[in-house]
């Protein structure tokens, strides 16, 4: 029995829309997963092609990314028109054409992801691989090179590891089979000191600020901590904040909220036993702006010109409905 599905129909579709003449970039939302995927792809047609780019339609700030990149040498550029005017093909990897407008204007020839798939939008592409049961599309990418038999190097197996660990969050969330089998079979082969650095690099060194700040803010609720930072440079830093927070003895939910680029955004975190924060999140503030997510996080975000008070006064007073919530809650899990 094979380690891997088999995948020898896939691999020949595959290569079939392969020439030698054609350039090929990779587009995808930047994270560790799809950073990790792209790259898994473009060692698969890099002999096959003329040339592979790697496109990203974000900006990346958070320090894991950045840490990830730099030490992976990772060789991705933010997508331009200028820059896709120089490619043939596309190829997206850990998304779906609908997830992002800025894929609206390719036909891509290759689509590669592990999210749900939509019936509202289906995918139009020469090959399609989903397989929304995966908790890492880095697994995805990893099969095919097993069933190829590209051994990846130490900087691309160390690559794929950390998508794959930061996806299911070290396993604590949704995975498959596979997952598992493909975080054994990297191992063999990952840098685990590269590795180590890329996970340990969570703060920037101008961020501590905003932490001796966080502390001499923060409100306790009950088992639950609320924090209005004021003005922020970005919303990465409320997320880090957040899921600091949760690291806390006795504390099961957090809310840390902020102001960037003139919107109000709050982070939720919780434990996932005790309270659905995306849920949560939807009944403090959906009627202002978008709001929702899933059991352990959730995101609110709205302009601060949609409110007549000053922000920190209407979310505390939003916040004043937690009572009220929690009951809800309740009646959210006894439902469950």
């Amino acid at each position: 029995m094979s380690y891997f599905r088999q995948l020898n129909d896939k691999i020949e579709k595959l290569y079939s829309l392969c020439n030698k003449k054609e350039r090929w970039l990779i587009l995808f939302v930047a994270d560790p997963d799809a950073m990790a995927s792209a790259l898994a792809l473009k060692r698969i047609l890099v002999r096959k092609v003329e040339n592979v780019g790697l496109a990203m339609v974000n900006e990346i700030s958070r320090p894991d990314n950045l840490a990830m990149m730099k030490y992976l040498n990772i060789p991705a550029k933010k997508l331009t028109p200028l820059l896709a005017a120089q490619y043939d093909k596309f190829a997206l990897v850990d998304s779906q054409p609908h997830h992002n407008p800025e894929f609206a204007n390719f036909d891509f020839s290759i689509v590669i992801d592990h999210h749900p798939l939509s019936k509202d939008n289906p995918i139009k592409a020469d090959f399609v691989e989903v397989q929304p049961e995966y908790g890492a599309n880095s697994t995805i990418l990893t099969e095919f090179l097993y069933n190829l038999k590209l051994k990846p190097g130490k900087l691309l197996s160390t690559a794929l590891l950390y998508g794959i660990k930061t996806d299911t969050h070290s396993f604590e969330n949704n995975f498959h089979d596979a997952d598992i089998k493909a975080f054994r079979y990297l191992s063999k082969f990952a840098n685990h000191n590269l590795l180590r650095k890329i996970v340990r690099s969570e703060y920037k060194l101008e961020w501590l600020k905003y932490f001796a700040q966080a502390l001499k803010k923060l409100r306790v609720i009950g088992e639950g901590i609320t924090v209005f930072m004021g003005e922020v440079d970005s919303s990465d830093i409320l997320v880090i904040l957040a899921d600091f927070f949760m690291k806390i003895h006795d504390i099961s939910w957090d809310i840390v909220m902020g102001i960037c680029d003139d919107k109000v955004v709050a982070i939720f975190r919780g434990d996932g036993i005790k309270h659905h924060m995306g849920k949560l999140a939807y009944r403090l503030f959906g009627d202002v702006g978008s709001a929702g997510g899933h059991k352990a996080m959730a995101r609110a975000e709205f302009k601060v010109e949609d409110i007549e008070e000053h922000p920190q006064q209407f979310l505390w007073n939003k916040l004043e409905k937690l009572k009220m919530i929690k009951r809800a809650i309740k009646e959210d899990r006894d439902e469950e």
